[in-house]
């Protein structure tokens, strides 16, 4: 099965991006959430950000199950993906796409500068 992750905010938190998950899903594309947010026994560490119910509000309402949501807890995203499996990880951090595209099998793409990061993902995915 292949398997795609996205992060959340400014990412997975906007409706073009939600409704191209929403269309992969239908695809077969097992899609996971990879975020740097706090989980909830460590949230109390970043007290702007002190729970995680609009992130839990959207993956709920795309049909994503809560056990594909990963927190890393402010550290660095290719440490997760690292012999993950997932193909292609989507994100508006450079820093963060950066590590994953040096240290990783996994594709880091930039949902930033306009739609041609539908067109790289499609391409990674065989669709």
């Amino acid at each position: 099965m292949k398997i795609m992750s996205f992060d959340f905010d400014s990412t997975l938190s906007r409706q073009d991006v939600q409704d191209y998950a929403v269309s992969i899903m239908k695809k077969g594309i097992n899609v996971w959430i990879v975020t740097s947010r706090f989980d909830e026994i460590h949230k109390h560490r970043y007290p702007p950000n002190s729970n995680n119910e609009d992130l839990y509000a959207v993956v709920d309402k795309l049909g994503i199950p809560r056990c594909k949501i990963r927190f890393t807890c402010m550290e660095p995203k290719h440490l997760y993906l690292y012999e993950s499996g997932i193909l292609v990880h989507l994100d508006d951090d450079y820093i963060e796409i950066n590590g994953i595209n040096k240290f990783t099998n996994t594709v880091g793409i930039s949902v930033v500068g306009g739609n041609g990061w539908k067109h790289k993902c499609n391409k990674i995915l065989g669709l």
